[in-house]
């Protein structure tokens, strides 16, 4: 007779089917006077990720639910959303690390990213997000004749703004701000980040054009250091910190 070994039993552990609860923010403007909730239960393994469990609500129990995705693999950043209160991207969350302990049913609830009109379910108008973004010219701006080369930059150089270069615009970031979340002029985290990307760039010119821009009264100096966006960002950015460097370009005037 064979024994399994602890590791076959955690593995098969692993992957035994379990059924959790979806408790999921619900609005179709055609029909709904208020957002409302809708629970569903959902068949799933440990190993799943939310993703998979809002494209079996969708394609197996309503198939009017509505949301964003589009790689499914924590790039394109489509899939932001509040997971148990928390802005998270549904493709880069286990189930097995939502589960609740000594066999209770797991309840997890979903609901759209705050702080953008909800066009329908979890799926919201991004336009103001991304005119916050535009409005702080995201590229590189230069004066001058061209080089006859490539831009040489040394690795301090990068170094300088390689944290920011991560981001995704997956908002996350910018949806778990307060501020953000009273007032939706204010640029948000993300614009900033995208901002000091450039502004710490040695190859680029336009440092001073995007201190001006973001040292109007909806920029930086609304931000409340509540360090939301950095534990909201899915690719680690130390938000807060970047927002801090900008606040310090503009005091001392220099870059």
């Amino acid at each position: 007779m064979t024994t399994a070994t602890p590791e076959a039993e955690a593995a098969s552990e692993t992957h035994t089917p379990i059924t959790v609860t979806l408790k999921i923010l619900r609005f179709n403007p055609e029909v709904d006077e208020e957002p409302h909730w809708e629970s569903y239960d959902v068949p799933a393994q440990p190993t799943d990720r939310v993703l998979n469990l809002l494209f079996h609500v969708k394609d197996y129990l309503d198939g009017t639910f509505a949301f964003r995705r589009s790689c499914a693999h924590g790039v394109c950043g489509s899939d932001a959303m509040q997971i148990n209160g928390i802005n998270r991207l549904a493709c880069k969350v286990l189930l097995k690390d939502l589960l609740e302990k000594n066999g209770k049913r797991t309840e997890i609830t979903i609901a759209p990213i705050k702080g953008l009109t909800t066009l329908k379910d979890l799926y919201v108008d991004m336009d103001p997000f991304f005119e916050a973004y535009r409005a702080i010219k995201p590229y590189l701006i230069t004066y001058g004749n061209e080089p006859t080369r490539e831009r040489i930059q040394s690795q301090a150089d990068r170094d300088r703004f390689d944290d920011t270069t991560k981001c995704i615009l997956c908002a996350c970031c910018t949806s778990s701000c307060p501020v953000y979340w009273n007032d939706g002029s204010y640029f948000g985290p993300a614009a900033i980040v995208n901002a000091h990307r450039f502004i710490f760039d040695s190859r680029d010119d336009g440092a001073e054009e995007r201190l001006d821009i973001l040292n109007d009264g909806e920029g930086v100096w609304r931000c409340r250091t509540t360090f939301n966006c950095t534990d909201a960002c899915p690719r680690g950015i130390q938000v807060t910190k970047a927002i801090q460097e900008v606040k310090r370009a503009l005091l001392f005037k220099r870059v």
